[in-house]
């Protein structure tokens, strides 16, 4: 008898024991893993900081598969004019500056997502029944199969109308907008490249038409060029600007051409200025059929390292004899995975 109870003593001191050190390691854990109360477990009585924050760009930043990279590439001559015919041997593609190995060439018209970010804040007032027009036109040059998506933004970004095939139902939604309040564009563009996410198509491509210069975003210009950076969207842009002559421009207003620019650089986009109302509906059926004759270039990456950095992509033409020089449109680069 004394025997069991000097047992069963000992069991139970044993299971405590082991109890009190799971409660440790687990303690350990949680500092370990960044749990910032557990950083100040010395001021238990202190109320703990809370911060209001946007919500994180990208909680995967991954979205190009390390085994094959798409380039949508855009080919036009001195006078803008889209050069189609050229083939997979009139192109290099190099991925920081290592020349890789093409394994797809399409020139078909494939379908693509679009989505549309129209701005319809106050400063667009005198501009907004062109812009719609605009619109129109673009649409009328969609492939059957395409799909399209309307956000307009003023003082915050606005989703008329998800994803459909009808582009009729999002010209009979424009009807509605009218133009009024501030400028939140790039919470406009972040928008839309969310959206983008959720769309099936191989091509994807955002239309702005703005007159840029935000002043109302959560935010910030660093934010978006990540976003850009991080998606496989092209940002194409029709920046509506008074002639320089007229301007009494903001600094937010002054810096929207540079602005739209860079983050269609970045995208393998375009940036088209208009100072003319009336010349948006042929920049933006010219922005239609652009996106409608790229050439797309597949390749698999030599470098498969999982190292999350900014690979650089460089896209080199060698165009047949006789022709003028030309011009190549390709986005600027991807983040690698990281798992």
């Amino acid at each position: 008898m004394p025997g069991n109870i000097m047992g069963r003593a000992f069991r139970v001191g044993l299971v405590l024991l082991l109890a009190l050190w799971g409660m440790g390691s687990i303690s350990l854990v949680c500092f370990a893993s960044g749990d910032k109360a557990a950083a100040h477990s010395d001021k238990e009585d202190r109320v703990p900081d809370v911060e209001v924050r946007r919500s994180p760009i990208n909680t995967t930043p991954i979205q190009m598969n390390v085994d094959r990279v798409i380039v949508p590439v855009t080919v036009t001559d001195p006078f803008d004019r889209i050069v189609t015919g050229l083939g997979e041997n009139n192109f290099e593609v190099f991925d920081d500056k290592v020349r890789q190995k093409i394994l797809s060439f399409a020139t078909e018209d494939a379908p693509i997502s679009v989505g549309m970010i129209f701005d319809t804040s106050g400063s667009m007032s005198d501009k907004i029944q062109k812009s719609k027009e605009a619109a129109l036109e673009f649409f009328k040059t969609s492939n059957p199969e395409d799909v399209f998506m309307l956000i307009s933004f003023s003082n915050r970004p606005y989703l008329v109308s998800a994803f459909t095939d009808n582009y009729e139902n999002i010209l009979d939604r424009m009807l509605f907008v009218k133009a009024g309040g501030r400028t939140s564009l790039l919470d406009a563009i972040y928008l839309g490249l969310s959206r983008m996410k959720k769309t099936e198509t191989s091509r994807k491509a955002l239309l702005v038409i703005s007159d840029g210069g935000d002043n109302h975003s959560r935010y910030t210009e660093r934010d978006i060029k990540r976003a850009v950076k991080e998606s496989d969207v092209q940002i194409y842009a029709i920046g509506v600007f008074e002639a320089l002559r007229d301007r009494d421009r903001t600094p937010e207003e002054a810096a929207g051409p540079s602005l739209l620019s860079e983050l269609a650089t970045i995208s393998g986009g375009r940036m088209f200025s208009v100072e003319d109302p009336s010349e948006l509906p042929d920049i933006a059926e010219k922005i239609s059929i652009q996106l409608r004759n790229q050439y797309v270039i597949g390749y698999k990456p030599s470098n498969l390292v999982r190292d999350g950095n900014w690979r650089r992509i460089r896209v080199k033409l060698h165009p047949p004899r006789g022709l003028p020089p030309l011009q190549v449109y390709s986005r600027t680069g991807y983040y690698a995975p990281t798992q």
